[in-house]
């Protein structure tokens, strides 16, 4: 089973186009992107792209449900 890990978007501010607030993200796994304090997110495009973190809160979801969530489309 893979690890998922996902966010809830609770600020948009400048992207209104790319990211819904309240809506839950899928992170990838991103070490350099981290470093600057940004996160690969799966936007509403349907295309991974860096973000900063400080947009998103950490939703710890039990892996059977992130594993749920992940697949649907």
């Amino acid at each position: 089973m893979a690890n998922y890990h996902f966010v809830v978007c609770v600020n948009n501010i400048g992207y209104e186009v790319s990211l819904e607030p309240r809506k839950l993200y899928q992170i990838l796994p991103d070490p350099e992107a981290a470093k600057h304090h940004q996160v690969c997110i799966i936007d509403e495009s349907g295309d991974d792209y860096l973000y900063p973190e400080l947009l998103f809160v950490d939703v710890p979801l039990p892996a059977w449900v992130a594993e749920q969530v992940a697949h649907v489309s």
